[in-house]
């Protein structure tokens, strides 16, 4: 393995191998541990994050790095924190995780969810994934720094947000909006669900780096008719309404449309597996993507998903009023075409209200953060391939980016080849590969480095 090594001021810092053997084991450590916390976020304003965030603030303690804890709600928390740099007229570098996960059916899993056991080579429990892991990967990365006394270059904020997994109203758009000033100074943030590994066909291991999400339109359908008897004939039924305008946005083929992340992404997959990249059909080229191709199929197109449908109050009662929700999900510029599409199909008679909305994002795959990002993984992995891609979620990055912060996934694993990772996310038997976290733990380290 070799020796991982930064630029500071007095020349190079260089971590022995057992100082490199004890970032990964304390990274599987730490992970463990905040899984035994069952920070639970169950919605509609109910979760606690405080006991996980007060062990975060005192594993920054330990080390001599102050940190806020920053409640927004009851027991709804955010952890806060800056590492100096020797340069501050740089712009800063936001790294930031939550510390919320989804709750689970515990009869569903064969280990205990909140166990963080270490088993057949992972770590298992709620949060592995989804993103204990990368939490663990920040805290024992800024602990080795302040063990060996190193300062980064540009100033570097920590932040572990609460509430992410329920839209992050007492997490990070709580505090962008009501704390904004604390991310004054920085331009740039990285975060989950990105630079992981991807072995395609051909056995070409990708290195998927998020530069871009999908945005969201939540809808309500609204059908309004006659109400009567059921055993009448009755042309104006409310559910009738609803339900065909259902059946016509459920069933709807919507076009591919080509993104600048796309593009990138699958031009790199068409020439390594030896296809032709056509922008119009990319999806001859999913079969290439194993278990990946699920949710990256998503984002070759605009989505809208019925998933609620509400009417009537006894059998024999035809109801005045039925609705639904749609869950629409557009990418990046496709916004109108999503929500003009989904009106159109549901036809005249049926209103529509807007529930949730929130931005698709899209930021250019080049730079210095990107290349520093290329370069930490290829240290790792000479045979890794980097590309960026597209997700078909969204993260805290969409927060930020209120405030102009340009965000990127990026959690480094590198995952067995037959592991379908995307279906870990919010799934029963949560885990990530030790191997994989040791990896990631390396590769964070070497970024936060150079960045």
């Amino acid at each position: 393995m070799e020796r991982i090594s930064g630029f500071r001021n007095d020349g190079f810092v260089n971590l022995s191998e057992n100082q490199i053997q004890e970032l990964e084991n304390e990274t599987v450590t730490l992970c463990q541990e905040m899984i035994r916390i069952p920070s639970v976020n169950y919605g509609e304003g109910k979760g606690n994050e405080r006991e996980i965030a007060e062990y975060v603030s005192a594993k920054l303690s330990e080390v001599g790095i102050k940190s806020e804890l920053i409640e927004t709600d009851k027991n709804r928390c955010n952890v806060v924190a800056k590492i100096p740099g020797t340069d501050p007229t740089l712009p800063g570098l936001i790294v930031h995780g939550h510390i919320d996960v989804v709750p689970v059916n515990e009869k569903d899993w064969s280990v205990d969810p909140f166990g963080g056991e270490i088993k057949d080579g992972f770590i298992w429990g709620r949060g592995a994934v989804d993103m204990k892991d990368m939490d663990a990967m920040i805290l024992a990365t800024v602990r080795m720094w302040q063990r060996i006394g190193y300062r980064p270059k540009r100033n570097i904020l920590l932040v572990f947000f609460g509430d992410e997994e329920a839209g992050s109203t007492y997490g990070s758009r709580w505090l962008v909006k009501n704390r904004p000033e604390i991310f004054d100074g920085y331009n740039e943030a990285v975060s989950e669900v990105g630079g992981f590994s991807l072995t395609i066909t051909g056995g070409h291991r990708l290195y998927l780096v998020e530069a871009a999400q999908k945005g969201i339109q939540w809808i309500k359908l609204s059908g309004t008719g006659t109400a009567g008897h059921g055993s009448f004939i009755n042309p104006d039924n409310s559910v009738t309404k609803v339900a065909q305008a259902v059946s016509r946005i459920g069933s709807y083929e919507w076009p591919q449309v080509e993104t600048k992340t796309g593009a990138k992404f699958f031009k790199k997959v068409a020439e390594l597996v030896g296809e032709k990249y056509d922008s119009k059909n990319v999806k001859p080229l999913l079969k290439h993507l194993g278990g990946a191709s699920k949710m990256i199929g998503a984002t070759i197109q605009n989505t809208a998903n019925p998933t609620m449908l509400s009417a009537g109050y006894k059998e024999n009662v035809i109801p005045q009023t039925a609705s639904a929700v749609i869950d629409g999900r557009f990418l990046p510029g496709f916004e109108d075409e999503l929500h003009q599409t989904i009106k159109k199909l549901a036809g005249d008679e049926i209103q529509l209200e807007m529930l949730v909305r929130d931005k698709a994002l899209e930021v250019d795959f080049a730079g210095p953060l990107v290349e520093q990002m290329t370069n930490s993984i290829l240290a790792e992995d000479p045979d890794g391939i980097v590309v960026p891609y597209l997700m078909s979620g969204g993260t805290d990055n969409k927060a930020l980016s209120d405030l102009g912060i340009k965000g990127f996934g990026f959690s480094p694993l590198r995952l067995p080849a037959d592991l379908d990772f995307f279906a870990l996310f919010h799934g029963v038997d949560e885990r990530v590969p030790v191997d994989g976290i040791k990896f990631g733990a390396r590769t964070l380290y070497r970024f936060l480095l150079s960045a």
